[in-house]
């Protein structure tokens, strides 16, 4: 990769942390309701996946959905707009920070429920081979969502068909998904279960965006040329806590553990790749850093000026435009 490329992974990671961070100041202010999940940890595998793909691909992911609309090419204005609740959002403020959908953009949504939309990929991936087309699905979710019922029944029909789906699990280490809905380490290699049904699987450091960049391109190549299923486990590690409910530490992991974690901090080890070949400078950072707070701060002023629906959008379709 040249240094544009090196560059343009890097302002979208950032892009996705300091939109992250500035949504959970607004949602201290009120100015967000509802639940938010944030991605702060996680930016290089969407960045890493999305780079390797075409704009008409699909993508679809779950309830923490904000790094892959933005990773996706939505407007970051209507993306906190939504979050907002606002009538500019990219749902026109009726779904919020779970269930974001930009479908001019063929990101087909975030869902709340785990694992419930991996059935929905599969149905993506049916719909591209039925109509004889070549574009692929990617479908993001975390490794709670390995255990449910519908994905083993996506992944089995994937199989079974040669659906051009790549599951992508970003697993960070701590699924929700125990009958308390507290948080449970898991430790377990979650691509047997993809290999049970006969999907070819893989493992990628999920901290390192070149190293999903790099695998993404083969995985795509390869699915987009002969379709069928593939399975790639990113392995990650999510800085906040589960959602704005829970801290950052605490519950279930210690100070400690996520400081020594931050180390491999995704933009801190792409940025120190470019400066140690001497395709990024101290200025570029820094040009990077003040661009990208003023279209942060741009969107939080359209989100925040922009009106709430009217009660007559209660019947309006969502996506009549």
């Amino acid at each position: 990769m040249d240094r544009d490329d090196l560059l343009s992974l890097y302002r979208q990671m950032l892009l996705i942390r300091r939109f992250e961070e500035k949504s959970a100041e607004m949602y201290a202010l009120a100015k967000i309701g509802g639940f938010l999940h944030l991605y702060i940890g996680e930016e290089a595998i969407a960045v890493g996946a999305i780079a390797a793909v075409r704009a008409d691909d699909y993508v679809i992911s779950a309830y923490r959905d904000h790094g892959h609309c933005l990773a996706k090419g939505s407007e970051p204005g209507r993306v906190m707009a939504e979050l907002f609740g606002k009538a500019t959002g990219l749902c026109k403020g009726k779904g919020g920070s779970m269930h974001l959908v930009d479908a001019r953009r063929n990101f087909m949504g975030g869902y709340a429920i785990v694992g419930g939309h991996l059935p929905l990929a599969t149905g993506l991936a049916f719909a591209v081979k039925y109509q004889k087309r070549d574009q692929v699905v990617l479908c993001f979710f975390g490794e709670g969502a390995v255990p449910t019922g519908q994905a083993h029944e996506a992944f089995n029909l994937a199989a079974l068909w040669k659906l051009p789906v790549i599951f992508i699990c970003e697993n960070n280490r701590y699924g929700m998904g125990t009958p308390v809905h507290r948080a449970v380490a898991l430790y377990s290699d979650v691509a047997e279960t993809a290999r049970a049904y006969g999907i070819e699987a893989d493992t990628v450091d999920g901290m390192d965006v070149l190293a999903v960049r790099t695998l993404m391109k083969t995985v795509v190549t390869k699915v987009r040329s002969a379709p069928r299923p593939y399975f790639v486990e990113a392995l990650t590690y999510r800085f906040m806590g589960h959602s704005m409910a829970d801290p950052s530490h605490g519950h279930y992991r210690t100070k400690e553990e996520v400081e020594e974690e931050r180390q491999r901090d995704p933009l801190l080890l792409l940025r120190r790749t470019m400066t140690n070949r001497g395709l990024g400078s101290e200025a570029d950072f820094k040009r990077l850093e003040r661009e990208v707070g003023e279209m942060v701060a741009a969107a939080v002023k359209f989100a925040d000026e922009s009106p709430f629906p009217a009660r007559t959008a209660l019947e309006e379709d969502v996506y009549a435009e």
